[in-house]
């Protein structure tokens, strides 16, 4: 039996399978593991640290280690090799657990391998593009189970009651479609979303045209009755669109020609609204998340559930419900009139949207903008983008750059980062627990800290306020 065929067994063979997944709590992997426990099949893996994620697994049946080690592959009793290896982008080929595996010819699969057999027999729904996956995605998934509906889904963030997958009970299966490592390209949609198309991973794709070619191989896999939704005002999609690319497709945007539009715009304290209209009629949407880029999520996900089947005066209650993701503007606290706001934007277009959005919800406070660089190669591909990325801010301070994956170039600094923003109050600060300390005791009420970034600068947000909180009970 091939590997791929594990996926057809009837869910009462599927008991006596097991999948080993290394990096296995990890944001990519930790929601395919989750169901394939939902499956019926026995599951292993191991990671570097135990995490929130990998206790969940462990709750669910998982078996769960700690580090890497080869004799980890076995059971205990009895003594039985795993019917697959999965394994993230991150892991090495001389991961003790790979090399054991390739020993014993073990099948050893990537993530973006595994998607396409996991999803054969289902109607894919891939949320695609380089700035609003996550929302989208999640916002889809929101609005189908409130309305009573179990598709399956993989989403890119924890959503509060609906984590982050599940295998589902109906055909439409959702999914955050990633472009890195070309993870998208192992699925074959009945529905694509292309939210835009603004280069990024330059480590990746060297090349603008090599990013936008990655998404044109995606549309050229589409099945047979597939249809794109997509972002109108992006000048990509929008060349594509002229070239008879997306015929068929349900467009997005403020363009005049687009399928659905957003009028009346209002930005407030406590999210957006505005009105979606299209050919068919015209509803009004409140929104409780902010920014125009969510609108925009809105839209999609909107258009994507009219495509699922639900009407859209029947889809557009939900929309308020939903209160987002982690790390999508997701508010940590407040102490002393200080209120901090944790977000994932790591790319300069992101910051920007983000910055604008806080910017609108808060007009009267004072914000500071923490950017952790993400990468080496994404600033320094972009430094030139950063110009004006911050401008919605008071004051800007960018922490030591978050390697990742990558060696470090002692040639990108964070004050260079900074000084690329030309904002006149940037300035550099590497350590995390030195901007604590500085924004603690610089801080006043009415100010506003949002934290930019995909790496370790998350933790940032406690820290401060647990700073701000002794230093207000020092002053009783």
């Amino acid at each position: 039996m091939t590997w791929q065929a594990l996926f057809r067994l009837e869910p009462h063979e599927r008991r006596g399978r097991r999948i080993h997944l290394v990096g296995i709590g990890g944001t990519g992997l930790a929601p395919i593991a989750r169901v394939l426990l939902q499956m019926g099949f026995r599951v292993s893996g191991s990671d570097q640290a135990i995490n929130e994620r990998t206790e969940a697994l462990k709750l669910l049946g998982a078996r769960i280690f700690a580090g890497h080690r080869a004799e980890q592959l076995l059971d205990d009793a009895p003594p039985r090799k795993p019917d697959l290896l999965l394994i993230s982008s991150a892991v090495p080929e001389d991961n003790p657990e790979v090399q054991q595996a390739r020993a014993w010819d073990i099948p050893v699969v990537k993530r973006k391998d595994i998607l396409g057999p996991l999803t054969a027999d289902r109607d894919v729904l891939a949320v695609a593009g380089t700035h609003g996956k996550t929302t989208t995605t999640a916002l889809i998934t929101h609005i189908l189970a409130r309305a009573g509906h179990r598709p399956g889904y993989i989403i890119g963030s924890e959503i509060p009651a609906l984590g982050f997958s599940d295998a589902g009970e109906e055909p439409l299966f959702i999914i955050e479609a990633d472009e890195y490592d070309h993870m998208f390209l192992g699925l074959r949609p009945w529905r694509l979303i292309i939210t835009n198309l603004d280069w990024d991973h330059p480590d990746l794709f060297p090349t603008r045209a090599a990013y936008e070619d990655a998404f044109s191989r995606l549309l050229a896999q589409m099945r047979p009755d597939g249809r794109v939704i997509y972002w109108r005002d992006d000048p990509v999609l929008r060349a594509w669109e002229r070239r008879g690319r997306l015929s068929n497709g349900l467009s997005y945007g403020s363009f005049r020609g687009a399928y659905a539009r957003a009028e009346n715009v209002e930005m407030t304290p406590a999210g957006v609204r505005y009105l979606f209209v299209t050919p068919q009629g015209a509803w009004p949407v409140q929104l409780s998340i902010q920014g125009m880029h969510n609108v925009l999520n809105s839209m999609a996900a909107l258009l994507a559930a009219g495509e699922a089947g639900l009407a859209y005066e029947d889809a557009i209650p939900h929309l308020v419900c939903y209160r987002g993701a982690a790390r999508r503007f997701e508010f940590k606290g407040e102490v002393a009139g200080v209120m901090v706001i944790d977000d994932y934007a790591h790319h300069p277009t992101e910051v920007q949207s983000t910055l604008q959005a806080a910017r609108a919800a808060y007009p009267d406070r004072t914000i500071w903008a923490i950017y952790q660089p993400h990468t080496y190669s994404r600033p320094r591909t972009f430094l030139d983008l950063f110009n004006g990325a911050f401008s919605s801010a008071d004051h800007v301070i960018v922490t030591d750059i978050y390697a990742a994956r990558e060696p470090r170039d002692a040639t990108l600094t964070p004050e260079r980062v900074a000084a690329a923003t030309r904002h006149e109050r940037a300035l550099a600060i590497r350590d995390l627990d030195a901007i604590a300390d500085f924004l603690a005791q610089t801080l006043r009420p009415n100010s506003l800290v949002i934290i930019l970034s995909a790496g370790s600068a998350t933790r940032l947000g406690p820290l401060l306020l647990d700073r701000l909180a002794s230093k207000a009970r020092g002053a009783m």
